[in-house]
């Protein structure tokens, strides 16, 4: 039935494209609307106007909507039709799906949040690791098996900075894996090889013995554990 009504409301839609081009939007609207909006806890959809048309910026595309009235339109890439909404007790603006099988009824789906605002991926990707981090730890907080929060994207980052010589870097998105996934004998496993690669024998030693705690079958950790230990290095460690 849910595709059905797509297909229905897509040939609507068509019929309905001519007409998108004639809706205007008064300069108050516009920046009352425009902005970004919170779609997931990493992900943001941005509202723009550009020549009086309304566009999207969703996934890292530009979308066109189909503009049905002026606080109406169509989004064909996510199946849904939207209005621009205000909370009557908070004063916060949203986007809201309107429902197919009921169009008065008013929810609040994705807030707009500040011009200024980052996702956790977003200062990732600036370097802004303590920040990515409490946004990663407020994601984890609210479901601890999120796909945002995934051991092995993070590695996969880390790694992606060790291919370039990029150390300073490299050791932060560990440290940061390492604070998401503590229990991971893998997260510190990482951490030590960047810091053993970027010339830090101590701190290579001192996350490989984590690992080898957490998960004694670690064959890499144990070898370099010890290896430090039969150069008689492990006295210089801080107690």
């Amino acid at each position: 039935m849910k595709t059905q009504a797509v297909i229905l409301f897509l040939l609507f839609a068509t019929v309905s494209f001519s007409c998108s081009n004639s809706v205007e939007y008064s300069k108050e609207f516009k920046e009352q609307t425009s902005g970004k909006y919170l779609y997931n806890p990493d992900e943001l959809i941005e509202v723009y106007y550009k020549e009086d048309k309304l566009f999207l910026n969703w996934k890292g595309g530009e979308i066109k909507p189909v503009s049905l009235a002026q606080n109406e339109f169509f989004v064909p890439d996510m199946y849904n039709k939207f209005r621009f909404v205000q909370h009557p007790k908070t004063k916060e603006r949203y986007l809201s799906i309107i429902d197919e099988d009921d169009e008065k009824k008013i929810t609040y789906d994705y807030i707009k949040v500040s011009k200024d605002y980052k996702t956790p991926s977003q200062h990732l990707a600036a370097g802004n690791y303590e920040k990515a981090l409490s946004g990663y730890l407020e994601i984890k907080k609210q479901d601890s098996t999120s796909s945002y929060i995934r051991e092995k994207d993070f590695n996969s980052i880390g790694y992606q900075h060790l291919r370039k010589n990029e150390y300073e870097k490299a050791i932060a998105v560990f440290k940061l894996n390492v604070e998401l996934h503590p229990t991971s004998d893998n997260v510190y496993d990482s951490l030590a090889e960047a810091y053993l690669r970027s010339g830090d024998s101590l701190q290579a030693y001192n996350n490989y013995k984590i690992a080898l705690e957490i998960n004694p079958r670690n064959p890499r950790a144990e070898q370099y554990v010890d290896a430090f230990k039969a150069k008689g290095k492990v006295e210089s460690l801080p107690k």
